[in-house]
């Protein structure tokens, strides 16, 4: 088995002080970075935003954090955030980038927004990482990063689709919690067989 460490979205605008911060987002880099070196491969995703894109809240001019219909399905709409080639998009500073076999970027297509790092939000569109994953044989993800409930869940939930075996550590992440968000996303994580471990 080839086992990956999928990273998700450690980038400024979702550690404490950037435009969508993530409350302790910044606690587990240092915890990241020690672990990259228990895995064959590291796989690091970006948050990549053009301006005006059709998920902020002020593209709509609604308030942040309502929820609007896409036509591929309901939307939360977010504060500006990782805006291609802003401070706000590259990764926390004390992250090990260099480590990484892959960096891949999602949320550049300004009609959709793509939390998984597998699919686009209508769930169809592919980031090429499930073909990158299986030319190189590898068939075991570990996921960590920002956020548990958003862009963390749904990528674990691409991934066991997709027929990989997947461990997500919650030790490791950090959730937005909005509405009830992160009990739905763990039970829908388990529900198709992702592990949940604090470790």
């Amino acid at each position: 088995m080839t086992h990956a460490l999928l990273v998700i979205d450690v980038q400024n605008d979702f550690c404490p002080g950037g435009a969508l911060a993530v409350a302790g987002g910044d606690e587990i880099v240092s915890g990241i970075n020690a672990a990259m070196n228990d895995f064959d491969a590291v796989i690091l995703t970006q948050d990549w935003h053009p301006a005006g894109h059709s998920s902020f809240a002020s593209s709509h001019n609604a308030e942040p954090m309502s929820v609007t219909e896409m036509p591929y399905g309901p939307q939360v709409l977010w504060p500006d955030h990782c805006i291609q080639g802003s401070t706000g998009a590259q990764f926390h500073p004390d992250l090990t980038t260099d480590r990484a076999d892959l960096i891949i970027r999602k949320g550049y297509n300004p009609a959709i927004d793509s939390y998984s790092a597998f699919f686009e939000n209508d769930k169809t569109t592919p980031t090429g990482l499930d073909g990158y994953l299986r030319t190189r044989d590898i068939d075991t993800l570990t996921l960590v990063g920002l956020a548990t409930d958003f862009c963390v869940n749904y990528s674990a939930v691409d991934a066991a689709k997709l027929g990989f075996k997947v461990n997500v550590n919650t030790g490791l992440c950090r959730a937005i919690d909005f509405d009830g968000s992160l009990a739905a996303a763990k039970a829908g994580m388990q529900e198709v067989g992702v592990a949940l471990t604090a470790n």
